[in-house]
């Protein structure tokens, strides 16, 4: 058993299951400055109310796997991105206060929905912000970061960055499709179609970007037999963009949801392309990374016995609040 890959494989699944899942609350809160005040607003929130305080367990599991079974990387990724790491903690922090206050203190519910609204964004903006800058490279120096506190800013990460806020709120707008009804369900389909040109067009931009950000990415995507099977994810990513398109235009509740999540997959696959077989691009592997075998294999048993907990109980919490949303709550 290759401990290390399937570490890897662990822990990219458990980031793929946070920007899911806290993938549509954050689009809620993108889209809430489009979505008028009163009834629609609360309807949205209401929506992912009963969920989204547990679709951070996800994002907790993946900054703490890749500590424990990465320690390498951490200690090289994390002061390279320090500062859209400590952006994206404060806004998830402020737009949690924000989700309680809004209903508590009705006098001031302009300032939280503002609040809400920002938080989301900027925990989106510097989510995307932060990969960009993972994928545009790290200086490295031996086993240390070597680069400067600004690094990380950069077109092409303000261009990832602007990238998953788009995508968060196409997530967002099909959620609200699939939970809503009436008035705020036609708006949210509006609101699909925009999204949806726009994250495909973000998914090109950043696509023809990337390849030629390192040769290592050309070589992955380009090389002689790789292209036979990397040219399967752009036609799969045309596939599922007609899928989402045809589901929005006939109406469908639950389809354009999902193929919004097969656009978020496959985009991550792409991703898995351009950087496999290193964690740090260009810089350190998955197995010079890893920690030791022992330590691994201690924490595969209780990932073992953990992951299947954590996917029962967030199964039953989505399956117990299942159905479209009211004002007042579920029926």
């Amino acid at each position: 058993m290759d401990l290390p890959i399937l570490w890897a494989f662990i822990l990219a699944i458990a980031i793929f299951i946070y920007v899911v899942l806290d993938g549509f609350d954050l689009g809620i809160g993108i889209l809430f400055p489009v979505l008028p005040r009163g009834r629609h607003r609360d309807q949205a929130m209401n929506s992912v109310a009963p969920v989204w305080d547990g679709n951070e367990t996800w994002l907790v599991m993946g900054g703490g796997g890749l500590m424990a079974a990465f320690p390498l990387a951490y200690a090289i990724i994390m002061p390279a991105l320090y500062a859209p790491i400590i952006a994206m903690l404060l806004a998830l922090i402020f737009r949690g206060v924000a989700f309680e206050f809004r209903w508590r203190d009705p006098g001031h519910q302009k300032f939280w929905d503002v609040s809400f609204a920002g938080g989301s964004m900027l925990a989106a903006f510097a989510q995307g912000v932060a990969l960009g800058a993972l994928l545009q490279g790290i200086a490295v120096t031996g086993r240390a970061y070597s680069g400067g506190w600004w690094d990380w800013l950069s077109p092409f990460s303000i261009l990832t960055g602007v990238s998953l806020v788009i995508g968060y709120a196409l997530l967002g707008s099909t959620w609200l499709i699939m939970k809503t009804e009436g008035a705020l369900q036609e708006q949210a389909y509006r609101f699909a179609w925009i999204a949806g040109i726009a994250t495909v067009a973000c998914i090109a931009a950043v696509s023809l970007a990337t390849p030629f950000l390192q040769e290592a990415y050309y070589e992955n995507w380009f090389a002689w037999p790789n292209v036979l099977f990397t040219a399967q994810v752009p036609l799969l990513v045309a596939i599922v963009t007609l899928t989402l398109a045809l589901s929005l235009r006939r109406r469908y509740e639950r389809l354009p949801f999902l193929s919004a999540l097969a656009l978020f997959a496959l985009s991550m696959a792409g991703l898995g392309v351009s950087i496999f077989p290193n964690i740090v691009p260009g810089r350190i592997t998955i197995h010079e990374a890893a920690a030791p075998t022992s330590s691994l294999l201690f924490m595969l048993v209780g990932a073992g016995i953990l992951i299947p907990v954590i996917l029962s109980y967030t199964c039953y919490s989505y399956w117990i609040f299942r159905g479209k949303v009211a004002r007042e709550g579920y029926h």
